[in-house]
């Protein structure tokens, strides 16, 4: 009665001087789990920067309601260095397109605030 079992006969285990997988597999592999991540990680960004520019834009037509009431329109943008500094900052467009610096909104915009 042999010890061997039939399915394995004539197996030799991994031979070390040959790679497991060829370089071309390894490459497309790695593609691979790269485009699968960028899959993941782009869609949360970009819905990140949207969901943050519709809050500004409201967040500042309240601010321009409050602070300057008979301005045209308002306009809220990411500026790196900014009348407020870095993140999103508020504007009030006059009626003769003048941009007046309203307040920063911060990096991540929130509806204003009451003042006391």
């Amino acid at each position: 009665m042999s010890n061997e079992i039939p399915e394995l006969a004539g197996y030799e285990p991994h031979d070390a001087s040959r790679p497991l997988r060829s370089r071309h597999t390894l490459t497309m592999m790695r593609i691979a789990v790269l485009l699968g991540l960028v899959a993941l990680v782009v869609p949360g960004i970009l819905t990140t920067l949207q969901v943050a520019g519709s809050t500004a834009t409201n967040a500042c037509l309240a601010s321009v309601a409050r602070y300057h009431p008979f301005a045209e329109s308002s306009v809220a943008r990411f500026e790196f260095s900014g009348a407020g500094g870095f993140g999103w900052q508020c504007y009030a467009v006059d009626a003769n397109e003048r941009e007046m610096f309203v307040e920063p909104l911060g990096i991540i915009p929130a509806a204003p605030r009451p003042t006391p």
